[in-house]
C-alpha cells in the first residue's frame, strides 16, 4: 500500500505547479539565469505555494526515494570502447554554430566568465573530459595570409550536452583582456583573440571547431564505486561539469555512480563561483556522493591568516585526501600553470610530516593511473 501511496504521489506532485510541470516536460534546453535545468533533478522543498506543512513534508520523502534524473539520447554514444579523437583536424575544422552565451560571473567577479553552448549537430562527438580546438576568425598576425592558430578548450558538459540530446557542447571561457601596467587602462590590441571572440558570439554565429582531442582527464568507468578528487582553479572547472552531470544529473543506463565526487574549486569570490546552483544542487542531493569545497581567495583566510586559495584547502583535508589516494582514489587538477607550483609544495609538505616520500607517491599514482592533470 505505501508503495502504491508514494507512486501517486510522485506523479500528481509535480503537476500542481505549473513551472514544474513545463520545465519537467521542456527538457532540451537549460537558463542559467531562471536555474530551470534545477527542475529537471528532484523538486525544490522550498516551493513557494506549498498548501501546507504536512504536504511538504510528504513532497520531501517522495523525493528522497526517486531523485529522477533526465533521459539523454542516443544511447549509441555508449557503445564506443575508444574516446573520439581529432575527428577534425585544425586544417579542415567542422563549422559549428553558436547556440547561447550566458555570463556565469557576478558583477563583483574580476573579469567576465561565459558559459557557451555550441550546435554540432553531433558530428564532432566527445567524452567527458576531452577539449575541443577553436580557430578564431582572422588571419594569423604572425603568417600572413593563413589561419589563425587553434585554441584548446575543456568541454563543460557531458557527451549529451546540455540540451541531453548530443548535439551540442559546452565550453566555459574567461574573456582575457590586457591592461596595460603603467596606465591601467585596457589595450585592446593584446586582448586574447579567441576568448573575446567566444564571449562576443551571438546565437546563430559560426565558430570553426576542431578534435576532440584529450586522453589524460577522461572520467575513468570501470568502478563506479571509485572515488574521483577535483581539483581546479577558474575554468578550470569545465571538466567537472561534465564528470557531475553524467554522475548526478543523466540517466545513463551503463553508468550508475555509487562512489565519491570531491570538488574543490578555488576562485576569487563568491561572485567568481562557476556553476555554483547545480553543484549545490548536487550536495542536496547526493549528500553521500558528493562533496564540495570553496577556496575564496578575496574573502576567505587560511590557517596563517593568508589568502585562502585551492592548495590551504587541500592541506586542510589533507590525511582524508592521502588516505584516499592509498585507497585507490583518482586525482585532477584543471586550470592554469600557475597553480601546480603551490599544490605540488603543499603535497609534497604533507607527505613529508607524514613521513613519506612525495616523488615515491607521486610516482606510484601515476603508474596506477591515478594521476591527472590538465593545466594551460
Amino acid at each position: 500500500m505505501a508503495n502504491s501511496v508514494i507512486a501517486q504521489l510522485s506523479v500528481s506532485l509535480p503537476l500542481s505547479d505549473s513551472s514544474v510541470r513545463r520545465s519537467v516536460f521542456k527538457t532540451h534546453s537549460i537558463n542559467f539565469r531562471d536555474k530551470s535545468w534545477r527542475s529537471v533533478l528532484p523538486m525544490d522543498l522550498k516551493a513557494k505555494n506549498s498548501p501546507s506543512r504536512d504536504r511538504s513534508i510528504i513532497c520531501m520523502s517522495v523525493q528522497q526515494a526517486q531523485k529522477p534524473k533526465v533521459t539523454v539520447s542516443p544511447l549509441a554514444l555508449e557503445d564506443a570502447e575508444e574516446p573520439p579523437l581529432n575527428l577534425h583536424k585544425p586544417k579542415a575544422p567542422y563549422t559549428a554554430t553558436i547556440v547561447s552565451v550566458d555570463r556565469l560571473v557576478g558583477p563583483k567577479a574580476p573579469g567576465e566568465t561565459c558559459h557557451i553552448v555550441i550546435d554540432h549537430g553531433g558530428n564532432v562527438p566527445y567524452w567527458e573530459g576531452q577539449s575541443y580546438g577553436v580557430i578564431p576568425p582572422g588571419e594569423n598576425p604572425k603568417k600572413p595570409g593563413q589561419p589563425q592558430n587553434v585554441r584548446l578548450y575543456s568541454i563543460a558538459s557531458s557527451r549529451y550536452g546540455d540540451s541531453y540530446d548530443g548535439k551540442t557542447a559546452s565550453l566555459c571561457v574567461r574573456r582575457a583582456v590586457y591592461y596595460d601596467p603603467e596606465t591601467g587602462k585596457e589595450d585592446p590590441s593584446k586582448n586574447g583573440v579567441c576568448s573575446n571572440f567566444l564571449c562576443d558570439s551571438k546565437p546563430g554565429d559560426k565558430v570553426k571547431i576542431a578534435g576532440p582531442s584529450g586522453k589524460i582527464m577522461l572520467l575513468p568507468e570501470d568502478d563506479p564505486n571509485a572515488t574521483h578528487i577535483m581539483i581546479a582553479t577558474g575554468t578550470g572547472v569545465a571538466p567537472y561539469r561534465g564528470y557531475l552531470r553524467r554522475m548526478f544529473m543523466e540517466s545513463v543506463p551503463n553508468y550508475k555512480f555509487t562512489g565519491l565526487a570531491w570538488l574543490f574549486l578555488g576562485v576569487a569570490n563568491t561572485d567568481s563561483l562557476l556553476y555554483d546552483d547545480e553543484f549545490t544542487k548536487y550536495l542536496e542531493d547526493y549528500p553521500d556522493n558528493f562533496r564540495f569545497d570553496r577556496a575564496l581567495s578575496r574573502e576567505q583566510k587560511n590557517k596563517n591568516g593568508g589568502k585562502m586559495y585551492v592548495q590551504d584547502k587541500i592541506e586542510e583535508y589533507s590525511d582524508e585526501i592521502f588516505k584516499l589516494l592509498d585507497g585507490g582514489a583518482h586525482i585532477y587538477f584543471c586550470g592554469l600553470k600557475g597553480m601546480m607550483p603551490g599544490i605540488q609544495d603543499t603535497l609534497k609538505r604533507v607527505a613529508e610530516q607524514r613521513g613519506e616520500s612525495w616523488d615515491a607517491k607521486l610516482s606510484q599514482l601515476k603508474k596506477n593511473k591515478q594521476w591527472h592533470v590538465e593545466v594551460y
